[in-house]
């Protein structure tokens, strides 16, 4: 038996015990799920020493060219790395959050920028597009975003028991936003499952094809 047949076969096996989770959690599921994660640290680990760490201090400690500019950028996030790892430590834990407050803040401003220029204003753009297009289903496609928005409105008045409440019309726009949320999401899970179904058979047809030799 050679190599490929040999691989051909476990990815069949996996598979299988991977789908056996359809049956409830047992012990063949959670063997697959182990190989996977240790398969998948062990690469991830591979590529960011070859890909990322090696390249990038050959580029800025070791380069002839780097100057002290590019020693600074190269010394920088091998220091927060460092920070990072005494997070393992009860004593040194501290000096980590320097690394978690830096990766969270410039993480955030990314994700603000990437939200408001690569969501936000698109989707109005869109929404004011449809509404010129096509009335009906624009009416429908503005009622939904403004919906959902209004469902993740968390401003509210204070009432003088001191409980928070939000007034009947924020309250009730956003009950339609999460019907809207849950349409949404009741049509991600079924195009979900008929993707995997679709994925699975495909593969167990390719791996019989090629086992078979069909």
């Amino acid at each position: 038996m050679s190599g490929e047949q040999i691989g051909l076969w476990a990815g069949f096996v996996f598979t299988l015990m991977i789908f056996s989770y359809v049956l409830g959690d047992n012990i063949l599921y959670r063997i697959a799920v182990y190989v996977f994660v240790g398969l998948a640290a062990g690469y991830i680990t591979i590529v960011t020493v070859e890909s990322v760490l090696l390249p990038w201090i050959r580029g800025t400690l070791l380069s002839p060219a780097a100057g002290i500019g590019g020693i600074v950028v190269g010394i920088i996030p091998l220091l927060l790395g460092l920070l990072l790892l005494f997070k393992t430590s009860p004593r040194l834990g501290r000096a980590g959050n320097i690394a978690i407050a830096f990766i969270i803040g410039v993480g955030t401003a990314v994700a603000l920028v990437g939200a408001v220029s690569g969501t936000l204003l698109p989707l109005a753009a869109a929404t004011g597009s449809a509404v010129r297009v096509d009335v009906i289903n624009g009416f429908l496609l503005a009622l939904g975003v403004i919906s959902t928005l209004t469902y993740f409105w968390y401003l509210a008045r204070r009432k003088p028991d001191g409980t928070t409440q939000r007034s009947l019309l924020i309250r009730t726009v956003g009950a339609l936003g999460q019907f809207f949320i849950i349409v949404t999401l009741g049509a991600l899970y079924s195009g979900a499952i008929l993707t995997s179904l679709t994925i699975f058979s495909e593969r167990i047809g390719f791996i019989v094809a090629r086992i078979t030799g069909g």
